[in-house]
């Protein structure tokens, strides 16, 4: 079944300019979906037209087989979160406080928090490895502990869709793992469908069940990590030279970067 229909969807920051052309894709509930590409591609852009932040200037976009515009805008956040790369300004709240941020959508109306608000916070504070950090203000962490105190409220949201822009990003190799591993948990035993931007192909192909290859606001190509993440689509839409075999410890492909022509004499 189809969790998101984007149908034909151009937009433009500039009028005359798009950065995303066309664009058609169908994200199935329960699949952890990658979008990869160079920079500028628009893998960004579409995730936020995908929560709404942005409205596209043609085309259309589906949420459960209905028009993502005629959702209100509680009624969207109780289905869709989304981790931006960039959190914006930061105010002193504790971890806490941040993550209990993410029950907001499922108040209805109430004020404060209640005990299972705070019971949600707190186990998801736990499944990301910050626990320690609790009553910390958010202000003085670290770029890494920030970046999983966001996830931690998106989690928080309880959503049906959780859209990450480089949820790895100021991560550590350990971590990266941790947190890609409870992503991956919800996504199997919750069948929360998960749509992740990621500049890390072996990453992307370890853990998506499909991927779509974006280059200047367009798809280059969709589908399992071994059809798209093939050397030949790689080298032409990165413009560097790759080799692509089979990781040792998985059926899934391995990316590496050789040297250029100039390094190599």
């Amino acid at each position: 079944m189809q969790a998101l229909a984007v149908e034909n969807v151009t937009f433009g920051y500039t009028p005359g300019v798009p950065t995303l052309s066309n664009i058609s894709l169908d994200i199935r509930k329960g699949e952890f979906f990658g979008l990869v590409g160079p920079n500028g591609s628009g893998k960004t852009t579409l995730l936020r037209i995908l929560d709404r932040i942005y409205v596209p200037q043609e085309g259309s976009v589906a949420l459960d087989g209905r028009p993502l515009n005629t959702y209100a805008r509680v009624e969207l956040a109780r289905r869709v979160a989304f981790v931006p790369q960039d959190s914006g300004p930061l105010f002193p709240f504790t971890v806490l406080e941040v993550v209990l941020m993410g029950r907001t959508p499922h108040s209805r109306g109430v004020a404060f928090e209640n005990p299972h608000d705070r019971e949600i916070a707190r186990e998801m504070i736990r499944l990301t490895g910050i626990s320690h950090l609790e009553h910390q203000p958010i202000t003085m962490l670290s770029g890494g502990e920030r970046q999983r105190v966001f996830i931690a409220r998106a989690l928080a949201q309880q959503p049906q869709i959780l859209l990450l822009d480089e949820p790895n990003a100021h991560l550590d190799i350990a971590h990266q793992i941790e947190i890609f591993a409870v992503i991956s948990k919800f996504n199997k035993e919750l069948g929360l469908t998960v749509i992740s931007v990621s500049h890390d192909l072996n990453l992307a192909a370890s853990y998506s069940d499909r991927i779509a290859m974006m280059v200047c606001g367009t798809v280059a190509a969709v589908g399992t990590a071994a059809e798209v993440l093939t050397q030949s689509n790689i080298q032409e839409v990165f413009q560097t030279r790759v080799l692509v075999d089979r990781h040792p410890f998985g059926h899934t492909p391995r990316v590496t970067l050789l040297p250029t022509h100039e390094q190599e004499m």
